[in-house]
């Protein structure tokens, strides 16, 4: 995308959300190698500094809850006081993904997934935009979902929480228009992340957090909207409300788009579980 202040990450400080593990561990790993430094925030502070170790000097492990605006805002003084400059590039990537049918889940698990879902992204962009605007450089990326355009049975309040990260990216991009800073979402399919554990997502494609953070990465040269992994999903999210709804039905049957319900295994499933549960 042309009109934007190239971003060099030899260098550049990148701040990624929920980086201890999976998809944003892999994302602090690529930037490393591609000369960044990075902050490694995350709610085991004690895990992310242990990942920021192995990291090298270029990385630095910080305690993160982005439900909390005022941890937030520590983390992102935490990483510029460390790092020595200010913040290029942020990741909003932390997420949970409880699955169930909707009747069955709790009023406490669904206000967690909007906290952190949503709430967190919201954090982490009504802090970090007004220095990168006053700078007239930067760039944000936000992780959400393919579950964001395109709903599956199980996950109905996790797909809530991505539609409004996809309708808050875009609407946000927009008022960024002419101050120089850039705003991506990521649209992984199911990723193989302890976030889908136990779910088995049948003809639904699966790919790797390093495919994820490759993305996340990309985008800052790029600085695209909306970027699909696989990116031929991409198409499809357009092209799949344009079906009347019962050809749609049978293509989802096909699918087994009710894995989150129907083909998960309790025993590996649970372990994830109990630990979004414990936080």
């Amino acid at each position: 995308m042309t009109g934007y202040p190239k971003i060099n990450l030899d260098g550049a400080l990148v701040a990624i959300t929920g980086a201890a593990r999976g998809i944003g561990l892999a994302t602090a790993e690529q930037f490393v190698a591609a000369g960044a430094c990075v902050a490694i925030g995350d709610l085991d502070g004690g895990l992310a500094k242990e990942a920021a170790d192995r990291l090298g000097v270029r990385a630095s492990g910080h305690d993160l809850d982005v439900t909390d605006k005022e941890s937030f805002a520590a983390f992102l003084a935490a990483a510029e006081a460390h790092h020595g400059r200010p913040l290029d590039v942020l990741v909003n990537n932390a997420g949970i993904m409880p699955n169930g049918p909707f009747l069955e889940m709790t009023e406490a698990m669904d206000r967690r997934q909007m906290d952190i879902n949503v709430h967190g992204v919201i954090h982490g962009l009504r802090l970090a935009l007004p220095g990168m605007i006053e700078r007239g450089h930067g760039h944000v990326v936000n992780v959400a979902s393919l579950a964001g355009k395109f709903p599956l049975k199980g996950l109905a309040v996790y797909n809530g929480t991505k539609f409004a990260v996809v309708g808050l990216s875009a609407a946000v991009r927009l008022e960024l228009e002419d101050t120089g800073v850039s705003l991506s979402t990521v649209l992984p399919s199911a990723v193989n992340t302890e976030l889908s554990s136990g779910i088995d997502m049948g003809a639904l494609p699966c790919v790797e957090p390093e495919d994820i953070a490759a993305a996340v990465v990309r985008s800052v040269r790029s600085r695209t909207a909306e970027i699909a992994v696989p990116g031929y999903l991409g198409a499809l999210t357009k092209t799949v409300p344009l079906l009347p709804e019962g050809v749609m039905r049978r293509v989802r049957h096909l699918l087994k788009d009710d894995a989150a319900i129907s083909a998960v295994d309790p025993a590996v499933r649970k372990i994830y579980l109990d630990r979004i549960n414990k936080q």
